[in-house]
């Protein structure tokens, strides 16, 4: 196994433990995400962006999401109940991601970890964006930290 295997199959069950944590049915991009930056990503860590600042941005998200359905929650969101019991498969924003970030390199033993991130910040819609802009984070700045990273 390459070490980039072993940062894969790390971020990959860091990300199911945070989709149990939030009592999600599937690993999804956010999941990927919050893995990553508990890695110590340097492109997120540039950008201000560690665990607890993109949970921050993801529980606003959630909420300004729940809000335009009509749905307002008086106090904060309460934590879920974590069902520890539960394997989640991939959802279809994580297999995207995973999908784009593969697709930036010709062979997959060329993949480094700046690669998954650049997967995820791919995304124009969907949750990810979305929380990443309440954060005031500047997604072009940030792709571009990551893509220094897989250059250096």
């Amino acid at each position: 196994m390459s070490t980039f295997d072993h940062y894969f199959n790390r971020i990959l069950d860091a990300a199911a433990a945070e989709a149990t944590a939030d009592g999600s049915a599937a690993v999804e991009a956010q999941h990927l995400l919050l893995a990553i930056a508990g890695e110590g990503s340097p492109p997120l860590a540039a950008a201000g962006l560690d665990q607890p600042a993109l949970r921050r941005a993801l529980d606003q998200e959630f909420t300004r999401s729940l809000a335009t359905a009509g749905v307002t929650v008086p106090g904060g969101l309460p934590r879920a109940t974590p069902d520890p019991g539960r394997s989640h498969s991939l959802g279809a924003s994580a297999k995207v991601a995973i999908e784009r970030g593969f697709d930036l390199v010709e062979r997959k033993r060329d993949a480094r970890p700046g690669h998954l991130l650049l997967g995820v910040l791919q995304a124009d819609l969907g949750t990810v964006p979305r929380a990443l802009a309440l954060a005031g984070v500047d997604r072009a700045a940030l792709r571009e930290l990551a893509l220094r990273e897989v250059r250096a």
